[in-house]
């Protein structure tokens, strides 16, 4: 288990500390919401399953970062790894949605999405396979950020993570932008 006080001390582990603090009060706040919409069970269970989506069909790692991150300061697993458990958690999560209450996709707009994505794989299984090569490069920058502590994994991230980065984040964004953007038109959902 790493030492808590050590996220505090250095700049890039405190970052990755506030993103999850970020992501963790969004998922909690969602989750409120969605208590008061649906009751406390149900909306557990859209929360889950609005989790799943972002899980498959977003390219950074943030909503498996709300397990990833704490495995990693507990048992020092790299995140990378404990995602594959994410998607496999998210997987299984989805197969008995859809099999045992599929009612659920109905009850908001980013779930009626994805049941879309889900049920036309083809051609929106590129959003998930885009997502997922966004997802696990993203972890790769996110283990890379905590382990900067020695000198050369400091100076390797220094050199080239800014152009990794925005490389991706720039593919990915075009390419779902492109995905959603057909898949909302298709749908014929007005916001």
């Amino acid at each position: 288990m790493q030492n808590l006080s050590d996220l505090f001390k250095h700049q890039t582990k405190r970052s990755v500390l506030i993103r999850f603090a970020l992501v963790f009060f969004v998922l909690v706040a969602y989750f409120i919401f969605m208590i008061f919409k649906f009751g406390f069970a149900d909306g557990l269970f859209v929360t889950i399953l609005t989790w799943t989506f972002f899980v498959f069909c977003t390219p950074i790692a943030d909503a498996g970062f709300i397990l990833d991150f704490p495995i990693r300061i507990i048992t020092g697993f790299k995140m990378i790894y404990v995602e594959f458990m994410v998607w496999v958690i998210a997987f299984s999560i989805n197969l008995y949605a859809f099999f045992f209450s599929p009612s659920t996709y109905s009850q908001t707009i980013v779930l009626r999405l994805f049941y879309h994505v889900i049920t036309h794989p083809i051609p929106y299984s590129l959003i998930i396979l885009v997502s997922l090569a966004g997802t696990f490069l993203s972890l790769l920058f996110g283990d890379e950020l905590m382990e900067v502590l020695h000198h050369s994994h400091r100076k390797k991230y220094k050199a080239h993570a800014f152009k990794y980065k925005f490389i991706l984040v720039v593919f990915s964004f075009l390419v779902l932008l492109l995905l959603y953007d057909f898949l909302i038109v298709r749908l014929g959902v007005n916001f």
